[in-house]
């Protein structure tokens, strides 16, 4: 699938983001040359780096499908119910314990169908640009998503970022089947930073992108540059949270980019 280079829907970082971000990869790069380690930069997903959801959509998607035998009436409701309960953490593992019984590479053929059917995904141009500048400069990129990793996966392949490097909500397969036994950490707050560290082993981002309050702990990690994003308007479902974010990165001096 080739990428989304409707460049004009959105607005892309300032000149002055552009030389704050390119001035902290400098010293990076110099950084981890003396440490013989790689630079790490880790990004949310929905809504940081394209605008849909993509978590969320997918589970749509199965519904309509009905792909998923035995789910309750009315599972949307039912999902929704248990994210607004005041801990969505449950939720979000539910959305990859539904799975259970089915083979990994099955629910891997239904996200790569979802993404086909969303083509083209809505891309940030400025967030390509990114990513593109940290693989020049042979920076480990991460994709810490609150959503199931498996959903995520073909929108990471867009930007080049390996499977393993997604990060998100899972169970365990076991010879290749899905459990609906939880396995790492639940991706989202201090989740996301737990998650990153345990895959990078213990090397701290540089940078981190994140577009709501959930990714509070991935900016708060960060050494050097901490983007927080949105593309929301007033009346989205999340509009709020990216408020919420903005906020507290006005407060730190973080950069902030509406897209």
């Amino acid at each position: 699938m080739s990428l989304n280079l409707d460049l004009m829907k959105y607005k892309n970082f300032d000149p002055q983001v552009w030389t704050k971000i390119k001035v902290a990869l400098k010293e990076e790069i110099a950084r981890c040359q003396s440490l013989q380690v790689r630079p790490v930069a880790a990004f949310d997903a929905d809504g940081t780096l394209w605008d849909t959801d993509l978590g969320e959509g997918f589970f749509q998607y199965q519904i309509q499908k009905n792909l998923l035998p035995g789910l309750p009436p009315n599972p949307w409701r039912h999902y929704r119910d248990m994210k607004e309960s005041g801990d969505p953490r449950p939720a979000y593992l539910w959305l990859a314990q539904i799975n259970k019984g089915l083979h990994l590479t099955q629910i891997q053929k239904w996200a790569r169908d979802y993404l086909q059917s969303l083509h083209p995904l809505p891309l940030f141009a400025a967030q390509q640009d990114l990513i593109q500048l940290l693989h020049d400069n042979q920076v480990d990129i991460y994709i810490v998503t609150a959503s199931i990793k498996w959903s995520v996966e073909p929108g990471a392949q867009l930007y080049n970022i390996p499977s393993e490097n997604v990060l998100g909500v899972r169970t365990k397969v076991e010879n290749g089947i899905i459990t609906e036994t939880q396995e790492g950490e639940i991706t989202y707050r201090e989740g996301k930073f737990h998650a990153l560290l345990t895959a990078t082993g213990g090397r701290k981002p540089f940078l981190c992108a994140g577009n709501t309050f959930g990714d509070i702990a991935l900016l708060d990690g960060a050494t050097k540059i901490s983007l927080a994003v949105g593309a929301t308007k007033p009346g989205n479902e999340l509009f709020q949270a990216e408020e919420k974010l903005r906020a507290e990165a006005f407060k730190r001096n973080w950069i902030v980019h509406e897209f």
